[in-house]
């Protein structure tokens, strides 16, 4: 769905993505992730054609970007940082001159001016949006102007989505119902690419993530890959003490009664410490976070000022 080759941005000195292999098959659901200037809106913008590369390659749906983009984009819902409308005009309104600015020939016949109406109500309720009155824009919360920008990317029925902090702004509540949201789409046949700082969202959501540090893509890779066991088990018990003596050189940390026992089967060393007559209050094969997998391959983001 996505591919890009050596694909690399320079403004002047300053390399902002630098030789990036990128792999988006259809059907993933994708996250993209990294320290806050590390490129990641650059490479977006890249592969919607509002940038240009410096190198590389970029296709999108078997097309190169930006040559065939006109050909591409009517498939490609997105939503880049802020959402763009008009203040002074209303949702519902801002939704039909976007609709209206779609190509002449549509992709498809649903595409068509028959059933924009249609198109917009549908996008509306999807994004929580169906109930929305006159008011302008401008009167609008945060929230109530990213689900717009939301319903916006959805408004013809794209096979591929491109979200730049689609949550930004909403509630606990309304980040569940746009999760639930991309999830339903998913299934029903649209690739979701999404960025994010939202790290434990993105662990809900997303299949695959790719992590860019510095314009570097330094991690591409699924995520039950990444969150497979450990080969350690994480155990609890009142007799902890009685339990580090008889796992004598197989424990790596203790924090009270919490051990971290390299065994590779929690069930077995379950049955080993219970016939041993040591209690065990919890036990659990060791996984790592998405957190810890980020932090361990990147560097701190370009809004943080050390003292040199």
């Amino acid at each position: 769905m996505i591919r890009t080759r050596g694909l690399t941005k320079r403004f002047g000195p300053v390399v902002a993505v630098d030789g990036v292999d990128l792999r988006v098959d259809e059907g993933d659901r994708y996250g993209f992730l990294g320290p806050n200037g590390s490129g990641k809106t650059t490479l977006v913008r890249m592969l919607l054609g509002l940038v240009f590369p410096t190198s590389g390659e970029i296709e999108i749906m078997g097309q190169p970007i930006p040559r065939r983009a006109a050909r591409v984009l009517p498939e490609v819902g997105s939503l880049i940082e802020a959402p763009a409308a008009y203040g002074h005009l209303s949702g519902r309104r801002n939704l039909a001159l976007m609709d209206a600015a779609g190509p002449a020939r549509p992709a498809r016949p649903d595409h068509g001016r028959r059933h924009r109406q249609h198109r917009i109500d549908q996008a509306l309720a999807r994004v929580g949006l169906a109930g929305i009155d006159a008011r302008p824009v401008r009167a609008y919360s945060l929230g109530m102007r990213q689900r717009l920008g939301l319903a916006a990317a959805l408004l013809r029925a794209p096979r591929l989505l491109i979200l730049d902090e689609p949550t930004n702004g909403l509630d606990p509540q309304g980040i569940r119902e746009i999760r639930e949201l991309l999830v339903e789409l998913n299934e029903g046949g649209t690739t979701v690419f999404v960025c994010s700082h939202l790290l434990a969202e993105v662990e809900r959501l997303c299949t695959k993530v790719g992590v860019i540090d510095r314009g570097r893509l330094v991690l591409e890779q699924h995520l039950s890959a990444l969150r497979a066991a450990t080969g350690r088990v994480l155990v609890r018990s009142p007799d902890a003490d009685r339990a580090a003596a008889l796992l004598d050189g197989r424990v790596d940390r203790r924090d009270g009664d919490r051990l971290l026992v390299r065994h590779p089967d929690p069930a077995r060393l379950n049955q080993l410490l219970v016939s041993g007559g040591i209690r065990v209050s919890e036990i659990t094969a060791e996984r790592r976070s998405l957190e810890q997998v980020v932090l361990d391959v990147t560097s701190a983001g370009s809004d943080r000022v050390d003292p040199r």
